[in-house]
């Protein structure tokens, strides 16, 4: 027995300092998104302007439900924000490229999306509208008459609409744009039967130009949206971390009193801003 134990002092000795050099030669963990931008003192928010999620107001600056619920994310963090205007249809490469910690755009949940990017819990809930031309479509007795090759659909590339647009209405031409501005001039020029957007843009259009432009299916929306932030993947501290902001802004009701500030109506505001943009 005796002969043994020093073969197994040995062995525990020589098992010790494997662990010990395996642990001291581990690489440490990477820092993540919140480390970052605690480290820099800055929150970078991708975002695209889409009324009234983000706009411009006449001297330029940034204004709307999107740009405030940033600015209070960033008040919580402890940290100043820094917006990053992206063209919507290449703001998710973008964010995975790390040109900024996280999107708050009005970013809707799709299956799709999601392979690619994470999403947090939803903290706005839009869905699509469609704003039609009275000359071209006023006289449409059903969404389906919406589904025709002679009908022109105009949306904004990359968005949620024009996907929408494309399994809702199959038969109709479909035109993209870089922006919602472009989609909606199609159709006060005529050139386009319908745009499909967010809501309440739609309406907030119709509004503007009355006679010309109606809100179609008689002014109720066309789907419910489910919109939240956007990520990148691997990050399950700052995925926690964004989903608890939203959880608990919307359990005591800032969220909704802020959404409801510019969506609901376009009094407080309209003045300040163009709805062209």
């Amino acid at each position: 027995m005796k002969m043994f134990k020093p073969i197994k002092g040995l062995v525990v000795a020589a098992a010790v300092a494997v662990a010990g050099l395996a642990s001291s030669s581990a690489p440490a963990k990477a820092e993540g998104v919140l480390e970052d931008i605690q480290k820099r003192g800055t929150l970078r928010v991708g975002m695209a302007t889409f009324v009234p999620w983000a706009m411009r107001d006449k001297e330029g600056n940034l204004i709307g439900f999107e740009i405030d619920v940033a600015k209070k994310v960033a008040e919580d963090m402890g940290v100043e924000v820094e917006f990053v205007p992206t063209a919507w249809s290449g703001i998710i490469p973008a964010l995975i490229a790390k040109k900024f910690d996280v999107i708050i755009g009005g970013m809707s949940i799709t299956p799709q999306r999601n392979l690619t990017v994470n999403f947090t819990l939803p903290y706005a809930h839009s869905g699509q509208q469609m704003a039609s031309n009275t000359e071209l479509a006023g006289g449409f007795q059903s969404m389906d008459d919406y589904n025709d090759p002679s009908v022109t659909i105009s949306c904004r590339r990359g968005a949620t609409p024009c996907n929408f647009a494309q399994k809702r209405f199959p038969k109709a031409t479909l035109r993209r744009f870089d922006d919602d501005a472009q989609a909606f001039q199609e159709v006060v020029n005529g050139n386009a039967h319908a745009t499909i957007s967010s809501a309440p843009k739609p309406a907030f259009w119709s509004e503007a130009h009355p006679g010309k432009v109606f809100v179609a299916n008689n002014g109720e929306n066309l789907s419910r949206g489910d919109e939240a932030f956007a990520l990148r993947k691997g990050d399950a501290d700052a995925l926690n971390f964004f989903s608890n902001w939203i959880l608990v802004n919307t359990s005591n009701g800032w969220l909704q009193e802020t959404h409801d500030y510019w969506f609901k109506s376009q009094e407080a505001w309209k003045d300040l801003v163009a709805l062209d943009q």
